[in-house]
């Protein structure tokens, strides 16, 4: 018994569990049989389809229907407009009447037209049909109001300062959904600063700022506001320039350092940089009022003949709203009408010319001396033999033939020759250096004239040797002398043979003063060279 009363409940469950079940699935059919718009978008002042439709009634009798507005989730449900086949069309809210209507006056397709469209009209809307037996079926469309922003943007204009102000402002007013305002600009340091301003109707105000710190360097830089929105196609750019107010900064230009006496030429710029711009621009002088030689326009300072008068300090003022700034320059004229550049280079093709003929003198000076020297070491050939002495010492002494010669005569006190006298050695690079050296004790026991290797000559005082001296020094005279008959005399007068007359040197010896001031002689061998020495023709070379 007891077992029985257990699977009578068990089954009551069962059959309460499967009838909700049938329930819930006859609702979900029910839903999907009410067709309506998921969500549907529109703008303020204009018109609105909201579309309903019962697909395949069936055996469903379909007694009303009604739409319904709910502004947001859980709020109070307001009756826009009702069909009844009986007794017609109601629209029982009067924020509603005269702008909904019924497109067709059905049960079958009760959509509706909302026309002056407001903000407020956003919200929920449900088309909710009464049948029999059913009950209720609805299905729910989400109105979405959209508002296209107003958009502005603007630069301020601001002056330059130390601490950061806003430069520009840009605005999307009264947009639904709220816009998006970015901005773009190459100037460093810039920030910017974006607030939403919520609106009675439903809509947004965007609300954006540019902070920066001014400073001349940013006047006329480049910015730019972007506002994008849903209901743009694309992007909306206000490109703007900033703008900075400082007062002016002051430069005289033009200036080269070349106003010459009578230039008409000069000019001076009063180059300036002020914003706002300039309210005036004058040129004076440090020592007072203008000369006479110049003429101003504007900016431009025009020199119309440089002389004395504009040898002064130049001073250019500028004044703008904000304030003043001077600068000066002082103009110096030269006395010279020249080009100084030419003037320079002129200079230096004269300097570089004289360079050029003392580097050639002392060229040709070079090669004079070097000519010279070559002819004070070039020898004569005597008897038909070669002239040319290497660096080979010549001796030279004294000696005498009996009777006289020698010492001017004198003997020794042995009756002899005497060939006791000093010896002289003789180079070639040093004409008049006669270095004395004992005689040869040989030269003594020969009692003879010398033999071929040795060369006499007289012993010859200091006196003597200033004289050959002298001769050196005259050397060069007689180089430059052309006549041939006086050097042939003078060359024959010592016994030089020269081939170009046919008459014979003298066999007498010539007479030359010896050391006492008596009158001595040469043997035949013996001849005079051009540098005032005497030297033998068998002269021995060591």
């Amino acid at each position: 018994m007891a077992k029985h009363g257990v699977s009578d409940i068990c089954s009551t469950a069962r059959s309460w569990a499967l009838a909700a079940l049938i329930l819930i699935i006859l609702q979900v059919s029910s839903a999907q049989r009410v067709r309506v718009d998921a969500e549907v978008r529109a703008f303020a002042k204009e018109s609105v389809l909201l579309r309903c439709m019962f697909v395949t009634p069936g055996n469903t009798k379909l007694t009303q229907v009604s739409w319904i507005k709910e502004a947001k989730e859980g709020t109070e449900r307001i009756n826009v407009a009702v069909f009844h086949p009986q007794y017609g069309e109601s629209f029982p809210n009067p924020d509603f009447r005269g702008r909904v209507k019924f497109t067709q006056a059905s049960l079958d397709n009760p959509s509706i037209e909302m026309s002056n469209l407001r903000m407020a009209d956003e919200g929920k809307y449900t088309c909710e049909y009464a049948t029999y037996p059913s009950g209720n079926e609805q299905g729910t469309t989400n109105l979405l109001m959209l508002a296209k922003p107003k958009n502005s943007a603007q630069h301020l204009t601001v002056t330059e300062g130390k601490a950061a102000v806003v430069v520009a402002r840009c605005e999307a007013a009264e947009g639904k959904p709220a816009a998006v305002i970015t901005w773009e600009s190459d100037v460093a340091g810039g920030k910017d600063n974006t607030t939403q301003v919520p609106q009675a109707d439903g809509t947004v105000t965007v609300k954006s700022e540019y902070w920066l710190t001014p400073t001349p360097s940013h006047n006329n830089r480049d910015v730019k506001c972007v506002v994008t929105q849903t209901t743009q196609d694309k992007p909306q750019f206000f490109p703007m320039k900033l703008s900075i107010q400082y007062p002016p900064k002051v430069s005289i230009v033009g200036y080269d350092d070349n106003w010459y006496m009578g230039r008409t030429d000069a000019v001076l710029v009063c180059q300036h940089d002020a914003n706002p711009l300039p309210t005036t621009i004058d040129w004076t002088v440090a020592s007072g009022a203008l000369p006479d030689a110049v003429e101003v326009s504007g900016d431009r300072l025009l020199v119309k003949k440089v002389d004395d008068s504009v040898n002064t300090t130049f001073v250019c003022e500028v004044k703008n709203t904000l304030g003043s700034a001077k600068s000066q320059l002082t103009a110096v004229v030269i006395e010279s009408s020249e080009d100084p550049s030419n003037a320079g280079v002129l200079a230096g093709a004269i300097l570089g010319s004289l360079l050029a003929l003392l580097l050639v003198a002392a060229l040709v000076g070079v090669l004079v001396t070097r000519s010279r020297r070559q002819q004070q070491h070039r020898s004569y050939p005597g008897d038909g033999e070669a002239g040319t002495y290497g660096n080979k010492v010549r001796l030279f002494g004294m000696g005498g033939n009996s009777g006289g010669g020698g010492n001017g005569g004198k003997t020794s006190k042995n009756g002899g020759n005497n060939n006791n006298g000093p010896v002289y050695s003789y180079r070639e690079g040093e004409p008049d250096a006669l270095d004395e050296k004992p005689n040869d004790p040989r030269a003594s026991c020969r009692g003879d004239s010398p033999t071929p290797h040795h060369i006499l000559l007289n012993e010859r005082d200091e006196a003597e040797r200033r004289k050959l001296e002298a001769m050196e020094d005259s050397q060069e005279e007689y180089e430059e002398e052309e006549d041939e008959e006086e050097e042939a005399n003078r060359y024959d007068g010592y016994g030089y043979h020269n081939p170009h007359h046919h008459q014979q040197a003298p066999h007498a010896r010539p007479a030359l003063p010896n050391h006492d001031g008596q009158i001595g002689y040469l043997d035949d061998d013996m001849e005079s060279q051009r540098d005032g020495s005497v030297i033998s023709r068998t002269a021995i070379y060591v």
